[in-house]
């Protein structure tokens, strides 16, 4: 068992609008991935150990990029996130190439952890705060049943270049999650921020709106609801190619059906990242300022080393 807080990194995703491994793209004054800087914010907030979900496919140039960034004494994991690994009964359908989402990301994680873990999304840029967030949250939280969700406001997580899936939040009086409702096709547009679904009726936001990016904090009492959702994502939705078991859909049926209670972590920082090609020119410029303004040394892998 661990003392700290393990950080799993969903980095499997197959970057389709980007159009390159931007897992490892370089963003920092020497090449250093928006990874790199989320590893970094962890182990300053406290964490104590990286588990990293990567596709075979991308594995040996992942592993590669990652070898030489941190120190010896972090201890990482890897762990393979592929089409064909399945609950019993349930089988690849013909024709499937897409990845079966965060949800999944975080099932074929569960027998490499055992102690309380974050989730981030790898090619996302949450800032400090929101990992100091997590870590208190996680070491002070003693129910097993209760987990973490940090949320952002709305109107600082878009991108300028095009449409992105966000989990809209909706909070209790008390801080607490009441649902998360995914939403994948939020974009600025003529008179604001608009949201169109598939097959309904374009609707507008304020952009104060709660919504999640990703991070969260979970017990490791979480897992078999991971399972248990996938097995019934997968009997209602297996032959659909396109379909993703998200992992906000856990959270808000942990939420809706009492089994759990998510706190909600607002954070003021300002989330940015590279879904679009576009993106990269201001990702880089995001972390130039920081780098300027002293929040991050100039060279970040130096300065990584486990609290």
């Amino acid at each position: 068992m661990h003392s700290k807080p393990t950080l799993l990194v969903l980095a499997a995703g197959m970057a389709t609008r980007y159009g390159s491994l931007k897992q490892v793209d370089g963003f920092g004054p020497n090449g250093e991935t928006i990874i790199d800087y989320s590893v970094h914010d962890a182990l300053r907030a406290g964490f104590g150990r990286v588990v990293f979900v990567v596709r075979k496919a991308i594995e040996e140039e992942f592993r590669a990029a990652m070898r030489r960034r941190f120190p010896d004494s972090l201890p990482i994991d890897y762990v393979a996130q592929e089409l064909d690994m399945l609950p019993a009964g349930f089988e690849v359908p013909e024709g499937r190439t897409k990845p079966w989402g965060t949800g999944h990301a975080v099932w074929v994680a569960a027998s490499s952890i055992q102690e309380p873990f974050a989730v981030i999304n790898g090619d996302d840029f949450y800032g400090y705060k929101s990992f100091e967030l997590v870590a208190d949250f996680l070491r002070n939280s003693t129910d097993d049943n209760e987990h973490g969700l940090v949320g952002f406001r709305l109107e600082n997580t878009l991108s300028e270049h095009g449409a992105v899936s966000r989990g809209l939040c909706e909070v209790d009086r008390e801080g607490y999650l009441k649902s998360v409702t995914e939403l994948t096709h939020i974009l600025h547009a003529e008179g604001g921020i608009v949201h169109q679904e598939p097959g309904a009726v374009a609707g507008f936001l304020s952009g104060s709106e709660t919504v999640s990016m990703n991070l969260m904090a979970f017990k490791p009492s979480v897992f078999p609801h991971f399972g248990q959702g996938l097995r019934e994502f997968l009997a209602g939705n297996g032959t659909n190619l396109k379909a993703e078991f998200y992992l906000p859909a856990v959270v808000d049926g942990l939420v809706k059906s009492g089994t759990a209670r998510v706190k909600v972590l607002q954070t003021p920082e300002k989330w940015f990242g590279v879904t679009y090609p576009e993106d990269k020119a201001a990702a880089v410029q995001c972390i130039l300022r920081q780098v300027r303004a002293g929040v991050y040394p100039e060279d970040l892998w130096q300065a990584l080393s486990p609290q």
